[in-house]
């Protein structure tokens, strides 16, 4: 091999690298983001509870709750989920991931400890449905706590 036909492939070789580097920086990634939410038997100041309890996403982006501790699941409460959006229920013990596309405000629930205020909101985008989600009446503590979450909107 000549010395011109390697210096020409080292500078192709270096350009091409360079490119492929531009490139990939420069591009928006077409995943969304992950953003975890624990599923707790004690949080700082209560009892049961999720963690964070209000999480703020965009349209496409997934929210993974951990069952950071045993005993609990994560589940649509339906009058406050935006119109169109699909509900989601997760099992006891068990991990569960979903992609949130519709925009609005999602709010969920522990199903085990629902009335003693295990509660949580999801923000998906715009709250279009934030005025609608004030009016739920939701039972016992879920409700107090709700109300709490939603006024800090």
């Amino acid at each position: 091999m000549t010395r011109a036909y390697l210096t020409f492939g080292r500078r192709f070789g270096a350009t091409a690298l360079a490119l492929a580097i531009l490139v990939g920086w420069s591009r928006p990634s077409m995943a969304g983001e992950t953003v975890e939410i624990k599923m707790l038997n004690k949080g700082a100041d209560r009892y049961m509870v999720f963690e964070p309890e209000v999480v703020r996403i965009k349209p496409g982006d997934t929210i993974k709750f951990v069952a950071a501790d045993k005993g609990h699941n994560a589940v649509t409460i339906k009058e406050l989920l935006p119109s169109g959006a699909e509900p989601f229920r997760g099992k006891i013990n068990e991990e569960l991931a979903i992609t949130l596309s519709t925009p609005g405000v999602y709010g969920f629930r522990c199903d085990p400890h629902y009335t003693l205020g295990m509660v949580g909101v999801v923000i998906v985008g715009e709250p279009t449905n934030l005025d609608a989600a004030k009016q739920a009446k939701l039972p016992g503590k879920a409700g107090e706590v709700m109300t709490k979450l939603l006024g800090s909107l």
